[in-house]
């Protein structure tokens, strides 16, 4: 279980447990958090789960696929060092206290 912070584009932060081997997209569909779209289910055929990870935890996540990297094109105003597709992160114990925003709208 780790529990991660979800901030919204206007600031306001959600803490919640995501349960080990769901994605940070999963965690974010199954409390309600708003900003994350989620469209494709997690399939990585879309880019409305992006957020940008928190620059402390950029290096602690597995690298992007080539997948992801391609999809991120897709994204609103993508940042190629922070931004990342929630549905390609998975949750451990070592993702305890990941910080991830949203962008201000997800395309």
């Amino acid at each position: 279980m780790a529990k991660i912070t979800y901030i919204e584009h206007n600031g306001t932060e959600h803490v919640v447990d995501v349960a080990n081997g769901l994605t940070v997209m999963e965690g974010a569909r199954d409390n309600n958090i708003p900003g994350i779209e989620a469209d494709c289910g997690g399939a990585c055929a879309c880019s409305t789960c992006h957020v940008y990870v928190d620059p402390a935890w950029v290096e602690k996540l597995p690298a992007k696929d080539d997948m992801e990297e391609d999809m991120l094109d897709f994204a609103f105003e993508p940042d190629p060092a922070t931004s990342r597709l929630t549905c390609q992160i998975k949750v451990t114990d070592a993702l305890d206290g990941l910080v991830v925003k949203m962008p201000e709208k997800q395309i």
